[in-house]
């Protein structure tokens, strides 16, 4: 059996900044993801003038309720969503004009919702070049509050963004959304939210922030379940058992939901409070399965899935079309390379049971497209990726680590 020890949550950590910045006094953060994404969001904090001291284990901020420290600013967002949707949003709580940018990638990302929201709410943003995409430019002057219709059809980041945003607002928020992908990450952020001190209110599609700001705290970030798939896929697709500690019954990430998935396959599955195991049984069944609210762990199912002994068709996945690449098509042409017959449509994708041959994997520069085919290479000798090194965004050592877990289910 391998134990293995998964990196902080980046969705929990982000959000834990969020908070932590906008909290009143001094917040520390336990086993805060340490990559490329929440570097660049602790950087976008200090260039904002908050204090963000960092040690190998635990983070400390010092909150600031007024907002950022400094009166001008350009934060450069790099490749991070969280980091280019959040900060702005922080950053119109406070006083001062604020220059937004980001990677090519994230550029090509949608914002509009969420800028649309912001500026129904009063707050004068500007983009700069694109409508709806970085760079942007926020000349922030606090935010009364009030209500606002959301869609959250593309992203549940721009209704996170807003529930963050409604402590900081002078009256409050009503957000009244008319679509919603990726559920579960609302919940994250309500959890951390009421853990900060506020609790948020919810009539249907409506929820209702109160005003009075967060309280500071010392939060413990939980491993990153999305990255704990790519282990429990492993596991399944070679016979072989995985064990996660730190993500357990009590987890707040929707993306433990993926051993469900892997439960249905015919892998065996054990969550217990503190931890949750997954073993190969030798047996890998085709699914249908709808992967609205964990779609983050679609690429992982699609790089197993020709193992399995029937079709894998997986739908309700429009929103992986604008995430790092468009993924659903980025796994589709992958696995073609591969020699796997598959099909796709606007929202699925349906991958036939096929021995993949060694082929070098397109990866778009998106880390999850490369943590996926390592699962797919842990059975397929041969393949290799034109940018290894993108696994940065997420988990550094993730290569290593894989490395690692290959050799002991080998042994």
């Amino acid at each position: 059996m391998a134990l293995v020890d998964i990196p902080g949550s980046k969705s929990i950590t982000a959000r834990a900044l969020f908070l932590a910045a906008a909290a009143d006094g001094v917040t520390t953060l336990q086993r805060p993801l340490r990559s490329d994404d929440t570097e660049g969001f602790a950087e976008g904090l200090a260039r904002l003038g908050y204090r963000v001291g960092r040690t190998p284990d635990t983070w400390q901020v010092d909150g600031r309720p007024q907002g950022p420290a400094v009166a001008e600013a350009d934060v450069y967002c790099r490749d991070g969503a969280t980091t280019a949707r959040f900060l702005p949003t922080l950053a119109a709580a406070g006083h001062g004009t604020f220059r937004f940018d980001a990677s090519p990638q994230m550029r090509r990302r949608p914002l509009l919702p969420l800028t649309r929201a912001l500026r129904d709410l009063g707050v004068d943003l500007r983009h700069e070049e694109a409508d709806g995409h970085h760079p942007l430019t926020v000349a922030a002057a606090g935010v009364e509050g009030g209500a606002v219709v959301l869609d959250a059809g593309q992203s549940s980041q721009y209704l996170t963004a807003l529930l963050l945003l409604g402590p900081l607002t002078r009256t409050g928020l009503r957000i009244t959304v008319t679509d919603l992908v990726s559920a579960p990450y609302v919940e994250i952020t309500l959890a951390m939210m009421r853990a900060f001190g506020v609790e948020v209110g919810r009539e249907g599609n409506t929820y209702a922030v109160p005003p009075g700001g967060y309280r500071a705290t010392t939060y413990a970030i939980e491993p990153d379940a999305s990255t704990a798939s790519y282990f429990f896929a492993a596991a399944a697709v070679t016979g072989g058992e995985v064990t996660v500690p730190g993500l357990g019954r009590g987890a707040l990430q929707g993306d433990l939901g993926f051993v469900d998935v892997l439960r249905r396959m015919g892998a065996r599955v054990e969550t217990g409070a503190d931890r949750t195991t997954v073993a190969g049984t030798g047996e890998l069944r085709g699914v249908t399965v709808n992967m609205r609210d964990i779609s983050d762990t679609m690429p992982t199912l699609a790089a197993l899935a020709p193992f399995a002994s029937g079709p894998v068709r997986i739908e309700d996945v429009a929103n992986t079309r604008v995430k790092e690449c468009d993924r659903l098509e980025a796994c589709a042409e992958n696995l073609r390379r591969l020699g796997v017959e598959v099909a796709t449509g606007p929202d699925w994708i349906e991958i036939h049971p096929g021995t993949p041959r060694g082929a070098d994997i397109k990866t778009y520069g998106d880390h999850r497209v490369v943590m996926s085919f390592a699962v797919t290479g842990l059975r397929t000798p041969g393949i290799s990726f034109d940018d290894p090194g993108c696994v940065r965004k997420t988990f550094p050592g993730f290569h290593e680590a894989f490395a690692r877990l290959k050799g002991e289910i080998a042994g």
